[in-house]
């Protein structure tokens, strides 16, 4: 791997300290060498999962500046297309996927497969997993989709997520029955870029440090500076709070979007009344968690994460970042708002479910936002994607804080890259306690795995996980590489909250 900028992965390499062992129990505490992307077991883990006849789905990601429209209001950013969000890119379980991505932007960049378990040398983290996409160059995605669900793609490089480079990866079950006829992917944002800031002028306001167009600046030895002259920014803690998630977010946003559009001119989902909907709901914001409901209906949630779920009924969802859920919904006659209010901010995006003629009314906000209220960890998975039960052979303990100022985010103590990473071997159980204790939620993500959360035995990849709350969790250690576990709020991530479970050998 080439000599990177410290800020390749975000914060710099995350292979730092690869050496040191975290505090970890149990009779398989590992030992050897960090196993690299490039490594034997890597390539030969993708060749097991390739099949003879095995479909190949090509796409084109061109990110690259961009003017869009998000509904009367033209902005310049970046995109992987001239509308959000940027292409669908879909195939079936097992297929052979393969992007090929050209560069156009003036900066590097990467691409992440978000939720798949998949080749490790494939999972778009500079730094960790492969080089970065120089501006002008070229890359080819090449890997075997594993499991069905709803996902996304977005960089992985700085700031970027924070624009608009992010889209939609849906993974299709060919034994679904597909009892609904209409299906409905919904991706919610916050959006600034264009407004008269960037995310770059956000994260140097907050105090972590310039990024530069090129998100690969140094973080000149985490000096953050003073908190003051916020650009515009809310800070108070006391306006971002929400009853459910504590401490809401760091930034104010002026847009929040839903399909890529703001409410005055809202995309629009049309149907017959009675008829059923599936909608895949998919957060790609980058500081904001969606209270999410559609009015005048009640929803049956069936996947977190991918992964199916016990249906549940509820009048509205909260999905942190990263996190998707898919519901089904029985459509009622009328005109409705698809409203996603920004938890514990001000402001909302909003679509429209269409089944008959007619305006809205004047008030679009939804009782339901104020009725049954369901999280991602208030869920049961289906017996037959729960983890066999066994004794866990490593336990890990992970622990979220920070401070505003300096602004700085840190597992166990401290801040990428300087946080050891959580070593683990091929072929064990892993148990990992992920105790928060700042006072803001922290939506946490681990790539190139599912987990199960211990307490039911729910499936994602992505858990919300309140101020002082604790969420354990198990994994297995199937995928070998080095993987990224990292808070989803991207300016928490930029301030150095991540780590890496790796693997040796």
């Amino acid at each position: 791997m080439t000599e990177l900028g410290r800020r390749s992965f975000l914060l710099g390499s995350i292979l730092a300290g690869a050496g040191v062992l975290m505090a970890c129990s149990g009779s398989g505490s590992p030992t050897g060498a960090p196993v690299q992307p490039s490594s034997t077991a890597v390539r030969r883990l993708e060749q097991q999962r390739r099949r003879p006849g095995q479909q190949m789905v090509s796409a084109r990601l061109t990110p690259r500046p961009v003017e869009v429209d998000l509904g009367g209001r033209i902005v310049s950013t970046w995109g992987y297309d001239d509308t959000l969000p940027g292409p669908l890119v879909r195939a079936r379980a097992g297929d052979l996927l393969r992007v090929d991505v050209d560069n156009q932007l003036p900066a590097q960049t990467s691409v992440h497969w978000h939720g798949l378990a998949l080749s490790n040398d494939m999972d778009g983290v500079p730094g960790l997993t492969q080089d970065p996409i120089a501006a002008g160059a070229r890359f080819a995605y090449e890997f075997t989709v594993p499991d069905p669900g709803t996902y996304f793609y977005h960089s992985h490089s700085g700031l970027q997520l924070d624009r608009g480079l992010y889209g939609a990866l849906i993974i299709d079950d060919p034994n679904e029955p597909g009892d609904y006829d209409h299906e409905w992917i919904v991706v919610l944002d916050d959006w600034l870029d264009g407004t008269g800031r960037t995310p770059d002028d956000v994260a140097r306001d907050l105090g972590i440090g310039a990024t530069g167009e090129s998100g690969d600046a140094s973080m000149g030895g985490m000096d953050h500076g003073a908190m003051g002259g916020m650009g515009g920014m809310d800070m108070g803690a006391e306006t971002m709070l929400s009853p459910l998630l504590g401490g809401a977010g760091d930034v104010s946003y002026p847009l929040f979007l839903v399909g890529g559009r703001v409410p005055e001119d809202p995309m629009v989902l049309t149907a017959t009344p009675g008829q059923r909907a599936r909608i895949r709901f998919i957060n790609a914001g980058a500081d904001t968690a969606f209270r999410v409901a559609l009015g005048g209906h009640r929803m049956t949630v069936t996947h977190t994460d991918g992964f199916p779920v016990v249906p549940h009924d509820t009048d509205a969802l909260l999905l942190g970042m990263g996190e998707r859920v898919d519901v089904l919904v029985t459509l009622g006659d009328g005109v409705f708002p698809l409203f996603a209010q920004a938890e514990g901010k001000t402001g909302h995006g909003q679509a429209l479910v269409r089944t008959a003629t007619g305006a809205l009314p004047a008030q679009t906000r939804p009782g339901e936002l104020d009725r049954q209220v369901l999280l991602g960890t208030d869920l049961a998975p289906r017996d037959y994607v729960r983890l066999a039960e066994k004794e866990h052979d490593v336990y890990h303990s992970v622990d979220m804080g920070g401070t505003m100022s300096p602004y700085r985010w840190t597992l166990n103590g401290r801040a990428h890259p300087d946080i050891p990473p959580l070593n683990v071997a091929e072929g064990q159980r892993v148990r990992m306690r992920m105790r928060n204790m700042s006072d803001m939620f922290h939506p946490m993500h681990l790539h190139g795995h599912t987990f199960a959360l211990t307490d039911t035995g729910l499936r994602k990849d992505t858990v919300t996980i309140g101020p002082m709350r604790t969420v354990e969790i198990e994994f297995d250690t199937d995928n070998p590489g080095q993987w990224a576990l990292h808070c989803h709020n991207a300016y928490h991530q930029e301030a150095g909250m991540m780590t890496t479970v790796s693997y040796l050998a």
